[in-house]
């Protein structure tokens, strides 16, 4: 299904992604070295019930995990890209930790993520992994707009990550959102300009580049949720949910703080 949003809906839709940001970005600034993950799951669910949003996650039992979910956020650690299962684990100085989090409030969801290295190492990789998913996760902003074609935005998705070394696995994207988390369509993280249905004002996007360093394959982890990087190299992940308007794009998982 693809929504079109009224404007009111559009303005809660901002309010939503306010939401997301804000916690993501609180729990950036909480999860130091020896944090356990189940902790940063509390904190999500504390800040989402009391801001009188609800997870979307806690129910999720979509056909590719071992469902349902069960916890408020996805939190993966370093060869851990998508749909990272909290559990007890203490972070460690240099661990790449990303952060997805999606939520409705006011009958609207907005699905945002960010990467980070904990403590104060700084590895390379690590780094440039992150940096990367952000300059794409930037330039696929720029390129979106009313009248443009999905193709366009996973092309120039693409053209970023590969042309920083990476190959590129398409089987999970960006996506359209809008009362509900996941909807048509797929935004593959690599394609062909030109191609696709072209993008109209009150749409709502998740674009969401990630990349592995040295691979383009996933596997599943045990607890039959956490897909990783086949080879164990180091992830990253950056995400934020878009609007289509009259005009072009507005970022609606901005933190209303900073």
């Amino acid at each position: 299904m693809i929504e079109i949003l009224s404007p009111s809906q559009v303005a809660r839709a901002r309010e939503t992604g306010a939401l997301v940001a804000d916690v993501l970005y609180s729990l950036r600034d909480r999860a130091t070295v020896g944090t356990n993950l189940l902790q940063i799951d509390a904190w999500a669910k504390e800040m989402i019930l009391g801001a009188g949003a609800t997870s979307c996650y806690v129910d999720y039992a979509p056909s590719f995990g071992r469902g349902p979910f069960g916890h408020y956020i996805c939190t993966s650690v370093n060869d851990g890209v998508l749909h990272g299962l909290p559990h007890d684990y203490d972070l460690r100085d240099g661990d790449l930790l990303s952060l997805d989090l999606a939520v409705v409030l006011g009958g609207v969801a907005a699905d945002s993520a960010i990467s980070f290295v904990v403590g104060d190492s700084r590895p390379a990789e690590s780094v440039r992994l992150i940096e990367t998913t952000q300059r794409a996760l930037a330039t696929a902003i720029e390129t979106a707009g009313p009248g443009v074609k999905l193709g366009d935005v996973s092309a120039a998705i693409g053209e970023v990550l590969r042309g920083a070394g990476y190959s590129v696995n398409t089987e999970f994207g960006g996506h359209g959102i809008g009362t509900t988390m996941h909807q048509d369509p797929h935004v593959p993280n690599d394609g062909r300009a030109g191609r696709g249905m072209k993008m109209r004002p009150g749409q709502l996007l998740a674009l969401e580049p990630w990349v592995m360093a040295d691979t383009d394959e996933l596997v599943t982890d045990d607890d039959g949720w956490t897909l990783r990087s086949a080879t164990g190299c180091r992830t990253a992940h950056s995400e934020h949910t878009v609007a289509i308007t009259e005009d072009g794009v507005e970022v609606l998982t901005l933190p209303s703080r900073r």
